[in-house]
């Protein structure tokens, strides 16, 4: 089975990650060692709480440069929640310089009357790379769940693969480029979709190991 790095950085409900990672088939590592990251097959980069303590922990555990390098190098990443919005260069939940991996701000949502803040339950996807291995085997427009009050806005716009809509504002839910994959929900809180979502990844990350 393929390993899969999980990096701990307090700020990720870890437990629930691997979990789903290994229903989906991996064998999930959890680890702070940037030798660990080398050395495994693919990377999970969960997350949930603060911008600013985030990239605070990353940075403190010596973790920001073994990640830009594990990207770089192609191997495959999936980022989730927080994990996906510490790879942006800035909150407006905090002041910290995010990994600036994506160019691109994370905005918190616009206050409106008939909406939650945070935006808290099941909401639908709307893809817009359908073709993205993430999608594989799903029904169109997918529910899945969130927890969040901010939203990634990438400059590119072709690296978003999905949207979601939340009172009039759509916005992005998850972004593909290459080997590098983040999702704004969570899969391992999201049945059985979310359960396909890992699969579908861990599928990418089998074909990526040299027989």
């Amino acid at each position: 089975m393929p390993v899969i790095a999980v990096v701990d950085y307090e700020m990720g409900n870890l437990h629930s990650v691997c979990k789903g990672l290994e229903k989906a088939g991996a064998t999930p590592n959890v680890t702070y060692s940037p030798k660990e990251l080398e050395q495994a097959d693919a990377i999970v980069l969960p997350g949930v709480g603060a911008f600013d303590p985030a990239v605070q922990h990353l940075r403190s555990r010596g973790l920001e440069q073994p990640i830009k390098e594990a990207i770089a190098s192609g191997k495959p990443f999936l980022g989730i929640c927080l994990g996906l919005q510490i790879l942006f260069e800035s909150s407006a939940e905090g002041t910290q310089p995010g990994l600036g991996i994506i160019k691109g701000k994370v905005r918190r949502f616009r206050p409106e009357p008939d909406i939650t803040i945070p935006h808290m339950g099941w909401n639908q996807l709307e893809m817009t790379q359908p073709k993205n291995i993430l999608w594989e085997h799903l029904p169109s427009d997918p529910w899945v769940y969130f927890v969040h009050s901010y939203y990634v806005d990438p400059i590119d716009p072709l690296i978003r693969a999905a949207t979601i809509t939340h009172g009039t504002q759509t916005v992005t839910a998850a972004i593909a480029h290459e080997n590098l994959m983040a999702v704004q929900f969570h899969p391992e809180k999201s049945s059985n979709i979310g359960l396909q979502i890992l699969s579908n990844f861990v599928a990418q990350v089998r074909e990526k190991i040299p027989a």
